[in-house]
């Protein structure tokens, strides 16, 4: 059986194809201002990657912010529901999805079968994000796969009250002029970042194992903060950024499982 999931976020769309359970192929593109071409581009990259073509699909299911957009597939899941599921195949004992996206961040509770108990979702506000930490990187003139490994060498993280991007960047502009060093600044938004979705997160609550999904995941300076604030590990997988993309995939697969029968 060979299936697809894809993901079309607001920064960047991924996809996955799995053959008999297994990831064959995968891709990731910049969404860009058009979310419709960036999910194809992403399943043309993924079908290439595994090998294969469309016609070889027993299943294709689209989530994430752009999936209402796609001309390829009329099936459709949640990105709540397709993180939870990716998550969950990857960490078999995940309790607890920590997804910081693009534009939004999620954490949701999982049970034991990687299905959704509940969730908390923050998409009114950059804070935590992949733009959000785009804005710092900028502000401070570093490279934003660089900010996780400059916090780690801070003794003496800045203080850093805001998490709203604009009030941010002009803090982490006053925090330089004051003479602070950029590792320590980006140490101290680290940790505000961390104290924003450990609040949000303890509504659902959390519990272990934590398994984080989404482009910030990468950074491990966030997930360092994290660990501290929840007083728990977290399990970053190898590919997180293709969470919601293989819980898409998982998806298709059982559906097109259900057909077949």
């Amino acid at each position: 059986m060979i299936v697809t999931g894809v993901d079309i976020g607001s920064l960047t769309a991924k996809a996955v194809v799995l053959r008999d359970g297994e990831i064959v192929g995968r891709s990731l593109f910049p969404t860009g201002h058009d979310s419709r071409g960036a999910g194809r581009l992403a399943l043309e990259g993924a079908l290439e990657d595994a090998a294969v073509q469309f016609s070889d699909l027993d299943g294709l299911v689209a989530t994430g912010y752009g999936r209402l957009s796609v001309d390829f597939t009329a099936d459709q899941v949640t990105e709540i529901t397709c993180h939870a599921k990716g998550a969950h195949h990857v960490v078999g004992d995940c309790r607890t999805v920590i997804d910081l996206g693009g534009q939004d961040s999620k954490a949701i509770a999982v049970d034991d079968r990687g299905k959704v108990v509940d969730f908390v979702m923050n998409d009114k506000c950059a804070a935590g994000t992949g733009r959000f930490l785009e804005v710092m990187a900028s502000a401070l003139g570093v490279g934003l796969d660089e900010l996780g490994r400059l916090s780690l060498e801070s003794d003496s993280p800045a203080q850093i009250s805001s998490v709203c991007t604009v009030f941010a960047e002009s803090e982490v502009v006053s925090r330089v002029a004051e003479g602070a060093s950029k590792v320590d600044i980006i140490a101290g938004i680290h940790q505000a970042i961390a104290s924003r979705i450990s609040a949000m997160a303890a509504r659902i609550p959390v519990k272990e194992i934590i398994v984080m999904s989404g482009g910030v995941a990468r950074n491990q300076g966030v997930v360092a903060a994290l660990e501290v604030k929840f007083k728990k590990d977290i399990v970053v997988p190898d590919m997180p950024q293709h969470m919601g993309a293989l819980g898409a995939a998982l998806i298709a697969a059982e559906r097109a499982s259900r057909i077949e029968r």
